[in-house]
């Protein structure tokens, strides 16, 4: 199951069936949980914790030092659960501080040459199409899809369910539910993941709703956000109030009628 080119510490925690490929290394704060594979020369480094069948293609680089130069060479960690796949040259970062950690959910697809930056808290279900770029301290909640060489700014949220098209940038919170386009624009819902999600027709209906009311409107924004808590009571909606109640950085715009925000 281990490749004789292998280099692994002996500290380092293997489960009996993990298996590890040629010319890979693996360091002495490595823990590895049950069926992981590891194809060749992949690095895993840091304090970093892998959950049960998590699959690492060639050339992976998981739990190496953060970017930053606040970063003071602390044995900083990085968590990941269960059943995700890293494709070829794959890097995630370890957190820049003890008391903080990476974190990547369970059944994540990361394409080849994504990149996860130190302190990002990554969800479950969530693809990153290849090139796909997240600044340190980045929040992508479940079931998110961000495309082909897209960029996430350091501190920005992603929501659930929400779509980046390829090659777009965020610097502002995108929604859950929404499709981003270019650089911090929008262009209405992601109605064919809501349906593929389960979404009944009414959620869809009312997220529309809400949708047209908050970005749509030309009412003031803090005011229609204010009051809408009071009348959009499904769940969905008020996940999407929920997160633009806490959002910082500000919030992605609309950029008027879509054709994906048509049922």
């Amino acid at each position: 199951m281990i490749h004789s080119t292998a280099i692994i510490h002996p500290k380092a925690k293997l489960d009996a069936t993990v298996c590890v490929g040629p010319y890979a290394v693996i360091d002495e704060g490595v823990e590895l949980g049950a069926d992981c594979v590891l194809g060749p020369h992949v690095y895993l480094t840091g304090q970093t914790k892998v959950g049960v069948k998590n699959i690492f293609h060639a050339g992976c680089v998981i739990g190496d030092a953060p970017q930053d130069l606040k970063y003071k060479n602390e044995p900083t960690r990085v968590r990941i659960a269960d059943g995700n796949v890293f494709r070829e040259h794959v890097t995630v970062h370890r957190s820049t501080k003890m008391e903080a950690e990476t974190v990547i959910g369970s059944n994540n697809f990361l394409m080849a040459h994504a990149h996860v930056a130190h302190n990002c808290a990554v969800g479950n279900h969530v693809i990153m199409a290849n090139g796909a770029l997240l600044g340190g301290h980045a929040v992508v909640e479940d079931r998110a899809f961000i495309s082909g060489n897209c960029l996430v700014h350091q501190f920005c949220r992603v929501g659930m369910l929400s779509m980046m098209q390829g090659g777009s940038a965020i610097s502002k919170d995108l929604p859950p539910f929404c499709v981003g386009l270019r650089v911090n624009e929008m262009c209405g819902l992601n109605v064919v993941g809501l349906r593929r999600a389960g979404f009944s027709k009414e959620e869809r209906m009312e997220l529309k709703r809400l949708y047209r009311r908050l970005f749509r409107s030309g009412e003031n924004y803090q005011q229609a956000l204010s009051e809408a808590h009071k009348t959009f009571c499904s769940t969905p909606s008020q996940n999407l109030l929920e997160f633009l109640k806490h959002a910082k950085r500000g919030v992605c715009a609309d950029v008027g009628q879509s054709t994906s925000d048509n049922e």
